[in-house]
């Protein structure tokens, strides 16, 4: 990873991603941004992955944008150019985890603020320790969350609360984050909860996990939806491991699948 601003350990299927500038409290600058995409892309093409845990070493998960590195960094960065689908790179930062083929479970401890926070939203599940502190923060500084932000938390967020997270940048605590529907839930220790949480997911089908996610991520009306969902169902049914998992069920025993 670049200047190994980024970590991945892989077990059991399982990627264990973490931020790693603990010292300024994994603050992105410009070398943050080129690891997080270098690492989604790196995940796009593991094999055996079958789902991802997201976190921040040291005191926090991330505090956001490192201004001072940014301030010059920015400069003739032309925001308008898609350099990853639907997304340009500080929104593929967050977006990509969305898009990611397997599920991404984000452990929030210390603070998520600004772009923290929206990098953690494109996990498909936010576990926080108990005193983290959030914020969508980017008002503070006479801007708007841009890194995919209002894209991800539509749907689990509210309208009006959205606008007024948005609008006054304030700080809110893992326990108004759940209620907002910022966070999934509450864990003590949220790296081995997510991790728990991964090992989990890891042992059903893969192929219907990734189904699963492609169906949530979907958009469409519901029409379509009701075509996707057919369409995929076809597609896992007498399929070798969806026969391993009614025939592991059915012996009581682990399943062995193949990726």
């Amino acid at each position: 990873m670049s200047e190994q601003r980024v970590t991945i350990d892989f077990d059991q299927h399982v990627a264990d991603v973490r931020l790693a500038r603990p010292d300024k409290l994994n603050a992105l600058d410009p070398a943050m941004f080129a690891a997080l995409i270098d690492a989604i892309a790196q995940l796009e093409t593991t094999l055996g992955l079958r789902a991802v845990v997201l976190s921040g070493e040291g005191r926090g998960f991330c505090a956001g944008l490192d201004m001072a590195s940014m301030a010059s960094a920015g400069s003739g960065i032309d925001l308008a150019v898609r350099t990853h689908g639907l997304a340009n790179d500080f929104q593929q930062v967050a977006w990509g985890w969305r898009t990611l083929r397997v599920p991404v479970i984000a452990a929030i401890h210390g603070v998520a603020f600004g772009g923290g926070l929206q990098i953690a939203s494109g996990a498909d599940v936010r576990i926080a320790a108990p005193e983290t502190r959030l914020s969508a923060m980017e008002m503070k500084w006479g801007i708007v969350p841009d890194m995919a932000g209002f894209a991800l938390w539509r749907g689990t967020v509210r309208d009006d609360v959205l606008r007024e997270v948005a609008y006054t940048a304030r700080e809110f605590g893992a326990a108004e984050a759940q209620s907002l529907g910022f966070v999934t839930r509450i864990a003590a220790d949220p790296h081995a909860e997510a991790l728990a949480l991964a090992r989990a997911i890891a042992g059903r089908n893969p192929n219907a996990v990734r189904a699963a996610k492609r169906l949530a991520n979907f958009e469409g009306d519901a029409a379509a939806i009701l075509v996707a969902e057919s369409e995929e169902q076809a597609a896992l049914l007498r399929s070798p491991n969806q026969i391993e998992a009614v025939m592991a069920n059915m012996q009581k025993r682990a399943p062995s699948f193949t990726d």
